[in-house]
């Protein structure tokens, strides 16, 4: 006679996630979907954008969306109705200001505090704009897996306090491109985003398994110059550290690292 088999553990529901256009990222768990700085928008950069839009419609289950800053190309509103639908949810920190989205369901989260998304778990982390513009960090913890987004952020001193409590993450979505902009006067010809180089240091320092570039891909708008070489030093700069890098293209979905 055999012997009863113990029952198999049930497993926790996985993690997926895609790139969309720019600095965009949807996390889709089985129960629901969260969007972070989603734009559909093409007004935003024009043809300047090489990025393809990515759908954000049409979300099953639970609908949520994070910005990490009111800039429009990280808080479309188009986008942020799209992907919420008529009961989806839009989160932002209380320390960027109330985003400027009409007839959406709004919740606002205090720095440091962890917030129950239905199945996801959000907790806003400090970041540094290049404006000077209040700006946050999320980090998404779902399914298993920890996740940190950082929208358009310069180098900053949090990143070892934020590697302390928080890390080490399954993937951080770091944005690349080292733009420098001479729209505000003077000008400074100094990077206003994070740069490879940096972006590469930031994910050493949290403790990042795995980076994912966004935030490039804008050539020729008037007043914005990015590195055009930002990939391609993403990928020198992972070598010289072990870094393991993931470079999607707009639609891709995540290949988790074992």
């Amino acid at each position: 006679m055999l012997a009863a088999q113990a029952p198999t553990p049930a497993l926790a529901p996985s993690l997926r996630a895609q790139k969309l256009a720019w600095a965009g990222v949807r996390l889709q768990l089985p129960s629901g979907s969260l969007f972070l700085d989603p734009l559909v928008s093409k007004d935003v950069w024009g043809d300047a954008l090489k990025d393809p839009m990515i759908p954000v419609g049409g979300a099953s289950g639970d609908r949520f969306v994070l910005v990490t800053h009111r800039h429009p190309d990280h808080c479309d509103p188009e986008a942020i109705r799209q992907a919420l639908g008529d009961s989806g949810t839009l989160v932002y920190a209380s320390q960027t200001g109330i985003p400027n989205v009409a007839g959406v369901k709004m919740r606002a989260a205090a720095m440091y505090e962890p917030m129950l998304l239905g199945d996801f778990t959000a907790t806003a982390v400090p970041a540094v704009d290049g404006y000077g513009d209040p700006q946050v960090s999320w980090i998404v913890t779902a399914g298993g897996r920890r996740i940190i987004h950082c929208g358009d952020t310069l180098w900053h001193g949090a990143w070892w306090h934020i590697g302390r409590q928080y890390g080490p993450f399954d993937a951080a979505f770091l944005p690349i491109n080292g733009a420098k902009f001479s729209w505000r006067k003077p000008v400074t010809d100094v990077p206003a985003v994070m740069t490879a180089e940096q972006a590469i240091a930031a994910s050493v320092v949290v403790g990042a398994r795995l980076v994912v570039p966004i935030h490039y891909g804008v050539v020729g708008a008037e007043g914005y110059a990015e590195d055009i070489h930002a990939v391609d030093e993403l990928r020198s700069f992972a070598r010289q550290r072990h870094v393991d890098i993931e470079i999607l293209k707009p639609g891709d979905w995540i290949a988790w690292r074992s």
